[in-house]
């Protein structure tokens, strides 16, 4: 589903993103483009980022947008 529609930005792009490693939502947004234009999609960017890390078993560093 898309998260970002803005961007293009899906949810599994998210979550391939952060596989496996810490990812904040500042490195999201810098190197995928989420949150950048209007911003309605940071919220739920920032929970799919935070369901990932504790789905791999790594802390997140999400930080609001």
């Amino acid at each position: 589903m898309y998260v970002c529609i803005c961007q293009q930005i899906t949810d599994k792009q998210i979550r391939e993103f952060c596989e496996g490693r810490q990812v904040s939502m500042a490195q999201a947004r810098a190197e995928l483009g989420i949150a950048s234009d209007c911003g309605r999609c940071g919220k739920f960017a920032k929970q799919i980022i935070a369901e990932s890390a504790l789905t791999t078993g790594v802390s997140s560093i999400a930080y609001a947008a």
